[in-house]
């Protein structure tokens, strides 16, 4: 009889592993990688990750470009400015 290995015990992930490789995962268009994020965690934890993500990602580029947060989010979205 041959020894049996058995399966390493899967790694929990947290929401914002979860947030970010959903997210690297539609700017990449690899639909693989969002469908196995969103296996991680519940979809409701995953919107929190990915606003908690957003956020961050808005207040970063605003330092980086000495504007204002809504300035910069309403750029990224292609809409005016207010």
């Amino acid at each position: 009889m041959e020894p049996t290995t058995a399966p390493a015990p899967s790694r929990q992930h947290n929401i914002f592993e979860a947030a970010a490789s959903y997210v690297s995962g539609c700017a990449q268009d690899d639909q693989d990688q969002m469908d196995e994020a969103v296996g991680w965690v519940s979809p409701e934890a995953l919107s929190f990750g990915i606003s908690e993500l957003a956020c961050r990602a808005v207040i970063a580029l605003a330092r980086e470009r000495d504007e204002d947060p809504q300035t910069v989010a309403r750029s990224l979205l292609g809409l005016p400015a207010a």
